[in-house]
């Protein structure tokens, strides 16, 4: 349920004045904030957080430096292991697709033909 002071902002009862209207805008907004207190502590506890989670200083510097070029040549070496396995995945997929069809030609051929010697 709407406060009422928020359901004249709405068009019920708007006088035309900016103060008017600056002034319930605010308070529907503390209004907001309190009826949704967890969702806005939330959000306001991800914004206080979120300097930490900026890159490290060592991005920061020069990129010559030799800390930059060991992170840099370790993350390439990271993402060169999860392309490996995922081309891992994608081979043995393929493989058990290649068995599969080998074995259903090697069933089919082995059809028992009707009208044999006791025909």
């Amino acid at each position: 349920m709407q406060n009422a002071k928020c359901k004249m902002q709405n068009g019920k009862g708007e006088t035309g004045s900016s103060s008017f209207s600056i002034l319930h805008s605010a308070f529907c907004i503390l209004h907001f904030v309190f009826r949704h207190r967890k969702a806005v502590a939330v959000l306001v506890l991800l914004v206080a957080i979120a300097p930490s989670a900026l890159a490290c200083p060592v991005c920061w510097g020069s990129p010559d430096d030799p800390m930059v070029k060991g992170a840099n040549n370790g993350i390439w070496v990271l993402l060169g292991v999860v392309a490996f396995v995922q081309i891992g995945f994608a081979a043995m997929f393929w493989s058990f697709w290649r068995r599969a069809r080998e074995q259903r030609r090697f069933r089919e051929s082995l059809r028992v033909i009707e009208g044999g010697p006791h025909g």
